[in-house]
């Protein structure tokens, strides 16, 4: 389905009964990403899917994406569903998102799951990197993509997954040039939200990839101690929706079911 929002297409998938859990995919990804956890949230719940603004079928808004612009194409989304109460769930970027949007509207979130996703804020290093990618994108970016998409597997994964990286690969390629840039741009503005998501009233969760080369496993281990964030850590890297899905539908249901028991 597709939602119109300040002129430009919005794309999301509603389907399912009872409680709403929203889907909230990562970088040059899209609402795909979900096929192999979708269903067995279905079972139980309504399940909402959105592409976020520059990505898969949701159109650009222009070349910076802030996570406040796509978490604000969200809830336009939900507003038009007439949702007030949900769990989310965010991978990677979308997990940045699910951040911003919570602060938006915080007595809608009932419990807010990061997955392979953080809360801390890019520093110098991860910026620079960003922009130098953004930069190379604009005259090689099948390059770009392929390299930056397949590091984000660990090694063993990329043999034992092949056939699902690559087709992950594929949904990636499509994602345009301005969508790339205008996250990335979007990515490098995030401020720290360690605070607000200690202080949020919901439940949390954040699922950490012993392996993953974007997230740092032990400085969120360190800074969630004796709060009422909760970690799981398993093993891969930063795709656990294909390196890990057993262990990660088992983590996953568990926190819905918990949240809504």
């Amino acid at each position: 389905m597709i939602l119109d929002y300040k002129n430009v297409p919005v794309y999301y998938e509603d389907e399912g009964q009872g409680h709403v859990v929203v889907l909230l995919h990562g970088f040059l990804e899209n609402s795909s990403m979900w096929k192999t956890l979708k269903p067995q949230i279905l079972e139980s719940h309504r399940v909402v899917c959105i592409d976020l603004l520059g990505h898969g079928q949701t159109g650009c808004l222009g070349y910076i994406h802030t996570m406040e612009d796509m978490a604000d194409a969200v809830l336009a989304v939900l507003d038009h569903l007439a949702m007030n109460a949900y769990v989310l769930i965010g991978h990677s970027m979308g997990g940045y998102v699910a951040l911003a949007l919570a602060e938006k509207q915080p007595d809608s979130v009932k419990g807010l799951c990061l997955m392979n996703s953080t809360y801390y804020a890019d520093d110098k290093a991860r910026k620079a990197l960003r922009k130098r990618a953004n930069k190379m994108v604009q005259t090689n970016f099948e390059s770009m993509v392929r390299m930056s998409f397949t590091n984000l597997f660990s090694e063993v994964s990329r043999i034992s997954h092949k056939k699902a990286l690559d087709e992950a690969l594929l949904e990636a390629l499509k994602t345009p040039v301005q969508g790339y840039i205008a996250a990335q741009e979007g990515m490098i503005k995030r401020s720290d939200k360690l605070a607000f998501l200690k202080d949020l009233d919901a439940e949390k969760l954040i699922i950490i990839a012993s392996d993953d080369p974007v997230i740092d496993p032990q400085r969120i281990l360190n800074d969630t101690r004796e709060t009422t964030i909760r970690c799981e850590e398993i093993g891969f890297g930063h795709m656990s929706h294909i390196e890990n899905t057993s262990e990660l539908s088992y983590i996953i249901m568990r926190f819905i079911e918990f949240k809504y028991s």
